[in-house]
């Protein structure tokens, strides 16, 4: 592909898409497991000890599970180190929460392609990995964002396949599948 044809990619766009898509996915499974978790035992031994309710950091561990990113507890008395995977929380948590981040991925991707006006599939798929960066910059940040300090125990989701998985691989694949979509249906038409 030659150099003109990737500097029209809609690069502004697509880290706007990305970023818009992984708010809305940490709204939905917000809006989803919150209600259960500010109810939890662990968020309410959060409070008695750190004097806060970690309810919208405990949701993002929800949300990075949802990406097959664990989290991360460090320092925990008795325990010391390990890793766990959230999205059962304490009585279970529905798996639909796996589909909201493949979900708006892909309707992000098909969204920026036939705002493009892709014509092809190729070209669809190289429109929806724009979304990339700003889903890498806020799963990144994420990471920072929810880690829970109680106890001198900590609590975050796990840095590396926070980038590898939920910034890179999900956005990559699944906006990109969108993307190819999206170019599939402008050529079909």
């Amino acid at each position: 592909m030659s150099s003109k044809r990737m500097s029209d990619l809609p690069f502004v766009e697509g880290v706007s898409a990305g970023i818009v898509t992984w708010i809305l996915g940490y709204v939905l499974a917000y809006l989803i497991v919150a209600p259960d978790i500010r109810e939890s035992s662990i968020n309410r031994l959060v409070d008695a000890f750190d004097g806060a309710p970690a309810t919208y950091e405990m949701v993002g561990w929800v949300f990075y599970n949802a990406h097959f990113v664990d989290t991360v507890f460090q320092s925990v008395p008795l325990l010391g180190s390990t890793a766990s995977t959230y999205i059962g929380g304490e009585d279970g948590f529905t798996t639909l929460l796996y589909l909201i981040p493949v979900g708006l991925l892909v309707a992000a991707g098909l969204a920026l392609a036939r705002y493009q006006g892709s014509t092809t599939p190729t070209r669809g798929m190289l429109v929806g990995v724009t979304a990339v960066p700003g889903y890498l910059l806020l799963s990144i940040a994420g990471v920072f964002l929810f880690e829970v300090n109680a106890l001198g125990a900590s609590g975050a989701p796990d840095l590396l396949p926070a980038i590898g998985l939920a910034g890179i691989a999900y956005p990559l694949v699944f906006a990109g599948a969108g993307g190819a979509l999206g170019g599939f249906l402008e050529q079909r038409e």
